[in-house]
This record gives structure tokens, sequence and C-alpha cells, in this order.
């Protein structure tokens, strides 16, 4: 099942993205677990919902709403199948801009059945008139249906059954905070080591009929950038040069030499990520830069730099948010082979 309204980063689709791109969209569907076993990773995660879900099958009961949170492509979806499979009932998945008013909304929670799972991707998205009627959805289990305008609407009680909505986003700072305390259950995704990575990629080479060798599985596990869904990409991409240009199999030298023609270094960066450090560097000196002026720097819009680039990089310690601006560490100088200016040297360095 797809879920509409997802948007796209500006400029070109990029590998390393972890963005769902519309070739992501059968391939996901296809290596997507379905039972707790198969899902690698998030372990905290995992056996707090395994808790929270035996609880309430046990009780009778609808699970309580759960919030996923974290960066694009780290399973939110996923996790929400098998909390609706791991509770035996069906699940409705939609996006938050999907839902543009109020008898969208109605029309969605009026063909739930009892205990049903509801998916809302992208809930920080949702316009808040909508967002508003479901405050007493999730609350009371109940929704008014506004009939008429001006001094003549009426507002008719609609009972609806007990279910579970589960949503999920990548900027939880913009939920608003009557939405979010209504989620009796908050969880964050973070990224993946790479040892769970070099699972997901066997596993999904496996069911993609792909023969590769675990150095192989390897290479691409560690620059996948600790996302399943850059992992499950760089594996169809590297099979396709091992298959033209070689002998079909995976080695560790396939999947270097197809991971260089793509731009992916030995960190996961791509021409982008690259940019953004590099001209940090060479331009101002390393920082601090504010991010408008790093954004026209580098050719690239300010909030696709904050949500889909800064991430990984502060993730990984390359770059880092000051009062004053964006600043590289000593691991980005490194990296270019570059000497810091003799003024950041000691701060760079320090502990």
């Amino acid at each position: 099942m797809t879920v509409a309204g997802k948007r796209r980063e500006s400029g070109p689709e990029r590998v390393t993205t972890r963005r769902l791109q519309d070739e992501d969209q059968q391939l996901e569907q296809s290596l997507r677990p379905t039972v707790w076993d198969d899902y690698v990773g998030q372990e905290k995660v995992k056996a707090n919902l395994r808790v929270f879900i035996q609880g309430a099958r046990a009780r009778g009961e609808a699970l309580d709403h759960l919030l996923f949170y974290g960066p694009p492509g780290l399973g939110k979806t996923t996790l929400a199948f098998i909390v609706a499979s791991e509770m035996g009932v069906n699940i409705r998945v939609t996006s938050g801009p999907v839902i543009e008013r109020q008898k969208d909304l109605a029309a969605i929670l009026s063909s739930l059945q009892e205990r049903d799972v509801l998916f809302i991707d992208e809930i920080h998205r949702l316009n808040p008139l909508v967002e508003e009627s479901l405050y007493p959805a999730m609350e009371d289990y109940k929704l008014d249906l506004i009939i008429g305008q001006g001094p003549s609407a009426q507002a008719y009680p609609l009972k609806l059954p007990r279910f579970t909505l589960v949503g999920a986003t990548t900027r939880a700072g913009l939920l608003t905070s009557p939405l979010l305390n209504r989620f009796g259950v908050v969880q964050r995704l973070d990224f993946y080591e790479e040892a769970d990575l070099f699972k997901i990629v066997l596993r999904s080479a496996k069911i993609l009929g792909v023969s590769i060798i675990e150095d192989g599985a390897w290479e691409i596990a560690r620059r996948s950038r600790g996302t399943p869904r850059v992992a499950n990409r760089l594996l169809r991409r590297v099979r396709d040069f091992a298959q033209v240009l070689g002998d079909g199999v995976i080695t560790r030298q396939a999947a270097q030499s197809a991971l260089e023609r793509l731009e992916v270094d030995t960190k996961g960066f791509d021409e982008m990520d690259r940019r953004i450090l590099q001209t940090i560097i060479e331009k101002f000196s390393g920082g601090p830069v504010g991010i408008e002026t790093l954004a026209v720097a580098v050719g690239e819009e300010k909030e696709t730099i904050e949500d889909v680039y800064e991430p990984f990089l502060i993730q990984l310690g390359y770059l880092a948010r000051t009062p004053r601006g964006r600043t590289v560490t000593r691991l980005a100088f490194e990296h270019f082979r570059v000497s810091p200016p003799a003024g950041l040297q000691g701060e760079l360095w320090r502990g």
C-alpha cells in the first residue's frame, strides 16, 4: 500500500536520500518485515511495543495511541504494520497532507472497526482544523460533524470504535502540545548500527535473489547512512553494476567500484554532503555560518539542509549547530585532509 502526499527534496533525487522515492514503493513492500523476528534493529522500541501489545491483547482493549518520530527511512511505517499484525487488526494508511478537510477525517474514522490501527504519516502536516477534530476522536472516540454553515450550522456527534492512532513524523518539534499530549506512547527511532544494516542487506539480498558475499554486504552497510531504506536502494544499484560489469556476485571490490561511480564515499557522504562541509571549510574557515547564508552558498533550500542533510552530518559528528551558526568539527577537516585555521584548532581538538 502506498502513502500519498510524500514530499520530494528539491533538486535531483539522490541515491542516498532517506525520503521515499517512487522507485522505493514496490521495493519496500516486498522487503517490509511482517513479524518482530524479521525486523532488525531498534531493540528498545521493539521490546517496549511487545509489552504494550501483549498487555492490550490480554485486556481485550485497543492499544494506546502511538507516535514514532525520527529521520526518514528508519522503519516507522513498518512498525505500524507489525503493530496491527500483532494486534490482529486491520490497518488504514494515510498521511497528514492528504486529510485536507474535516469530512475527509470523518470518512476515514467511520470506516474503522474496533481496535483497528489508523496510521498517519507526516502527522505534523495536518491541517489545523483537522487536527482539532482529531482531539475528541483520540480522547473520547467521538467526532462532531458540522452540518451547514454560519448561524444555522449544527453539530452531530458521531460515535467511533475504539481505535489506535499511530502517528509518524520526521519533525516532532512541529507537533502542537495538544496533539502530542494525546499520544500514550512516544518512541524515537535512531540511526542503525552497521551490524544491523549488514543483516538487513543480507536479508534483502536473499529476498531479491541477489548473489552477495559478506564483505560486499558490509561495504554497502557502512555507506548506508545508518538507514535501511538507503541500504536497500544501494543494494539494488550495486546489483546492476555487478550484473552488467561483473559476474553478478556482489563482492567487496564490486561494491566499492559501484559506490564510487555513484559518488557515495566511505562515510556514506554524497556530493551535496561534501559540498556543505567543504563550503563551510573553504568559504567560511570552518564556521560559524548562518543557515540562510549556507543555503545560498551551496544552492539548496534552507529547509532541505535542516531536514535532510544536517541530521546525518550532526549524528556522525562532522557538523555542529551553535547559537552563532553552523560549524564543522575536526572530523570534517580530517576527512578532507585539510588543516584547520590556527584560531580554531584548539577548540576543534578539545576533548
